[in-house]
């Protein structure tokens, strides 16, 4: 019984220990305010300029989406209008007429509450000191932004050519990347009003600027405007003269080469170069920023990619239509690919038809309309698989095509690409599809399958031998450790026989003295 008691008394201790430990729940800090989050910006944009790292201007520019979506004009006039130590200087002079009214600051004025020498408090006068001039830009960049967003176009376009010509009056490499963001949002404003030919002497002046100047950030920028500006109008003539003109930088970031690479591979294509085509289109999606994070440009890219494909008489995978981001994009695409592979050219014409004004806005009509000809090959190679003879009559009607002649021109070309082991009878008006071994015709090794077959066996051995030849590892400078123990034996050999010669070494020594 006394146990209990003291286990009963114990636990009555313990209870209001156990309560006392316990962790208080931390304070949730509340979300900053827009205007908080821009002063923290011009405290890291400051810390680039004074400590020479573009990294912390890098962390502003990659929140500027975010804070776009929550600016507003009150905060910016807050921060405009609390700026310290310039009151009426130039930088809020000139981005006041742009803000409504900003509220007064009572501590514009610094107050030094210290005590003098002769203990009465004196006021300080403000600092006559202007920002630096990344912190300007960056402000007038965002007041665009708000004014685009507020569909003041002119505003923006005016507010913008000012901060350009302010740009363009300095050259400090710690404004190169905030200065590439006021350009590409200049060639914005005139894309929104549909006047961006007025700008291409601009971007011409200001991108020979950059390449003397060494600006890879705005070099990257300019030349990917330009293309933008060329390829709108369809002038892909002097575009391509751009490409061969100038260097894309190396040190331009994934964003601005992705771009590039885009615009490359649409100029060769409409140049009929669908193999780098092909390549420059891979090389943009695999540098192109995760699909949830830009998804208008990674739909582009793979509605130019997929045409291209097909022109090179490649299908595309059907898992790329199911994907999340992709499926309702290219859902017109899916059904021109679905003609290519069956060679229906009915279902071609319909869904271009049908899709013709989409495939106008995404640029790539002109070159789906060099997809008929791969489906009337398609469709004769089924046929000349299917029928050993078919006359020129049905196959213009299976195909939809206008007349026999049509039909018969284009088994005779399919025949000469070697698309298909055929003849054309013209006097009967039918073609005979060609059977190895029937008629005394020779059978498959008078074709090139076998060298083919052969070539390619071939080659995978030579593959596989270096390969594994590269995969051998020997250990290094393994053989100078022979070499040394080699050369200290050689040197002991010849020191005992200097030393026998001279008698220095004689069995005597070795005995202990008495």
């Amino acid at each position: 019984m006394a146990s209990k008691k003291e286990e009963a008394a114990k636990m009555q201790v313990d209870e209001p220990v156990k309560a006392s430990t316990t962790t208080p729940t931390p304070e949730v800090k509340p979300a900053p305010t827009p205007a908080e989050e821009i002063r923290a910006n011009l405290q890291l944009i400051e810390r680039a300029v004074s400590t020479l790292e573009p990294r912390f201007t890098a962390r502003v520019l990659r929140s500027l989406t975010t804070l776009r979506k929550k600016l507003d004009a009150k905060a910016l006039a807050e921060v405009v209008g609390g700026l310290k130590g310039f009151a009426d200087g130039p930088v809020k002079q000139g981005l006041l007429p742009y803000l409504p009214e900003a509220p007064s600051s009572s501590g514009s004025m610094d107050v030094d509450s210290s005590p003098a020498a002769g203990g009465t408090m004196t006021k300080t006068t403000p600092a006559s000191t202007e920002p630096c001039p990344e912190v300007d830009v960056y402000l007038r960049l965002l007041v665009i932004l708000r004014l685009v967003d507020s569909n003041a176009v002119d505003k923006a376009k005016q507010l913008a050519h000012e901060t350009v010509e302010k740009i363009q009056q300095l050259n400090r490499r710690s404004l190169d990347a905030i200065a590439a963001k006021v350009y590409f949002y200049l060639g914005r404003l005139y894309e929104l009003q549909g006047d961006i030919a007025e700008l291409r002497p601009l971007f011409l002046a200001a991108q020979r600027t950059a390449s003397l100047r060494h600006d890879d950030e705005l070099q990257a920028t300019l030349i990917n405007l330009l293309l933008r500006n060329y390829l709108h109008y369809n002038l892909y003539q002097q575009a391509d003269k751009l490409v061969s003109k100038t260097k894309f930088p190396d040190s331009a970031g994934n964003p601005q080469l992705s771009r590039y690479l885009y615009y490359l591979g649409r100029i060769r294509a409409v140049q009929l170069n669908y193999t780098e085509a092909h390549t420059q289109l891979q090389q943009a999606i695999r540098r192109a920023p995760n699909a949830t994070l830009a998804p208008g440009f990674y739909q582009t890219v793979h509605k130019l990619f997929l045409v291209v494909e097909l022109l090179m008489g490649d299908i595309p995978e059907r898992a790329l239509f199911r994907h999340p981001v992709l499926k309702g994009a290219l859902g017109p695409y899916l059904k021109i690919v679905q003609a290519v592979r069956t060679g229906d050219l009915a279902q071609f014409q319909s869904s271009l038809q049908t899709y013709a004004p989409l495939f106008t806005q995404d640029g790539t009509y002109t070159l789906i309309l060099r997809l008929r000809h791969n489906v009337i090959k398609t469709g004769v190679r089924a046929l000349s698989i299917a029928y050993s003879r078919i006359s020129l009559r049905d196959i213009c009607l299976k195909l939809h095509l206008d007349s026999e002649e049509d039909a018969e021109y284009i088994v005779g070309k399919a025949v000469r690409d070697g698309v298909i082991d055929a003849r054309v009878d013209h006097a009967k008006g039918w073609m005979e599809s060609w059977r190895r071994g029937e008629g005394g015709r020779g059978d498959v090794y008078e074709t090139g399958e076998p060298r083919e077959a052969f070539q390619k066996r071939i080659g995978y051995c030579l593959d596989l031998h270096n390969e594994s030849v590269k995969a051998m590892r020997y250990p290094l400078n393994t053989h100078r450790k022979d070499l040394a123990t080699a050369a200290e034996a050689r040197e002991r050999e010849k020191e005992l026989a200097k030393e026998i010669e001279s008698g220095e070494h004689d069995d005597d020594d070795l005995e202990p003295d008495f």
